[in-house]
Parts: C-alpha cells; structure tokens; sequence
C-alpha cells in the first residue's frame, strides 16, 4: 500500500504543473427576440435569433513569455436549434496559434480584421447582429477559412493585424489589414481588405464622452462588375443607470454602374441592463431601397422593416 500511495504522489506531482498551465474556458451567447417583419408587402411574427453561438478557447503557457492560443467558436439559431454558417460546424472561429512578445501568430478560421475595427465596432445596440445588423457594410472577403494572421503588441494604444487568405482550390488570395488606436475616450481605426479584383478601404471614429457614445465609419468599395460606392454610417448611445438608449443611420450611395441602387437604414433601441451578463431590449429598424436595390429584402426597390422586443444572456 506505501509503494502505491508513493507512486501516485510522484505521478501527481509530475503531472500537476501541466495541468496548472493550461487554461481553457467555454463561452457563448443566446440572443433571441420576437419581431414583427415586413419584407416589401409581406409580413411575418418570428421567434428570431440574433448570432447565438458557443465557443472555446484556450491558453497553454510554454515559458519565456511564450503561449500557445486556440478558439473554436460554433453559431446556432436559439429559436429552433439549427446550425449556422452550414460550411462548417465550427465556421465561425477555428484556429490556433502562439502569442508573445513579439505579437500573435494564428492559423486557420477567424473573421475579417477590418470589420472588426469598423462595422463592428460602432454597431453599439446589439453588435451588429440579427434585423438591427448594419445591412449596408460590404463585406467584401466573404472567405473566412485558411487565413493567416498576424497582430502587432500594442504600441501606445496602437495595434495593426494582417490577414492572408489562400486561395487553394478556388476563390482569390485576399489581403486584409487592420489599425486600431485606443486612448482614453478615443477609440481610432479602419482597415484594407482586397480580394481579387474586389477593393474595401474604411475608416472609423468612436469616442466617449461622459454618458454619451458617438461613432461612425466611412467605407470606401470598389467591386468587380458593380464599380465603386461610398456608405457612411452614424452611432450614437446615451446611458443612465441600467438603461441605455441608441440611435443610428446609414446611407449607401449608388454603385457606379448601377443606377439607384442607393439605400438608407436608421435604428433605434433601448436596452435595459439586467446584470453584466443578461440585458432585455426593444428595437425598430428600417431599411429603405432605391429601386435598384435589395438589401435586406427578397425584391429589389422593396423595403424592409422590423420591431422587435428580445433578451441577450452572455455566458
């Protein structure tokens, strides 16, 4: 009994540190609201989600400075169980990498840098996610998978991350490479993406000033068979105690070789903070399409529009 009470404190003891180094944690988000729709002169009540998903990720500390990083993310509609993004159960996120002092490396599935630091960044209602998402940000690598990643440290609050898609069987090579400054209430950034003949360059301001948020972008595309196009957009959040009021607009003028293809979309939104986690909200938003036009919407020159009430809990 002593040699095997020994032999299992030695195994403890050697296998104690490996498992201290590692880190790994589970996450996710269910966001679902109902909502009155109208898609042109059709009408529907939906249960409907907003970007449900389950995620992973994960540390291994390797010493010196030097970590080994991973996240496997999975979207889901909270309303009827479905997968989304069908290419893949794991299409949302699905890479690993290293992380040190001279920055990150990562390799596989992650999303595009410079939405990130645009779009994303100034949809401040329900991160530009379900009806509410900005319909008018192109997205012009619609290719996630086999991306190579690199992201500076932070100098002074200044960050740069480049993306490299291959194209491998098919598709284009793309580039997408991204700034963010952060100082303070001011939040800089904006990014590159080319794709193919395919061209997106946007900038982006934020800054916070006391109870109030104001954001915008200027997005600047350029794209094969439709010529260039300019989309603005406008943000702006008001806070008081558990409650925060938001309000936006975004304008996307005609591209050059289709006429009236311009289209306007405003939100507003009030959310209410039960706890960090778990907040209720109610929304309206409205697209409106030239007659070229089809965001959002099944027919060109139709409009769409959705009111909606909703419950977003962060785990």
């Amino acid at each position: 009994m002593k040699r095997i009470a020994l032999a299992a404190a030695i195994a403890g003891a050697f296998a104690a540190p490996a498992f201290a180094q590692s880190d790994v944690t589970i996450y996710g988000r269910l966001n679902t609201s109902i909502e009155r729709q109208k898609d042109g002169d059709t009408k529907v009540s939906r249960v409907f989600d907003n970007s449900s998903r389950i995620g992973f990720m994960g540390t291994e500390d390797l010493g010196g400075g030097l970590k080994a990083i991973f996240q496997l993310e999975h979207g889901f509609n909270s309303d009827d169980g479905a997968a989304t993004h069908g290419n893949g159960f794991w299409a949302r996120e699905s890479w690993v990498g290293l992380t040190g002092s001279f920055g990150t490396v990562r390799l596989g599935n992650t999303p595009s840098a410079t939405y990130f630091a645009s779009a994303d960044y100034v949809s401040l209602h329900n991160h530009d996610t379900g009806s509410s998402a900005d319909a008018l940000y192109a997205y012009v690598n619609e290719r996630d998978a086999n991306k190579i990643a690199y992201k500076t440290p932070s100098y002074n609050g200044l960050t740069a991350e480049v993306q490299f898609t291959l194209r491998e069987q098919a598709g284009n090579n793309s580039w997408d490479l991204a700034v963010n400054y952060d100082e303070g209430p001011l939040h800089l950034g904006g990014g590159y993406v080319k794709s193919g003949e395919d061209k997106l360059f946007v900038i982006r301001g934020l800054y916070e000033m006391g109870d109030f948020t104001f954001g915008g972008y200027y997005e600047r595309d350029d794209v094969e068979f439709l010529g260039k196009r300019n989309n603005f957009r406008l943000s702006a959040m008001y806070t008081v105690g558990a409650s925060e009021f938001h309000a936006n607009v975004g304008i996307a003028g005609d591209w050059d070789d289709l006429d009236d293809s311009g289209a306007k979309q405003f939100t507003l939104a009030y959310n209410y903070n039960l706890s960090k986690r778990t907040k209720l909200y109610a929304l309206y938003t409205r697209v409106s399409n030239d007659d070229a036009a089809a965001y959002n919407v099944t027919t060109p020159g139709d409009n769409f529009s959705s009111f909606g009430v909703g419950i977003r809990h962060n785990f």
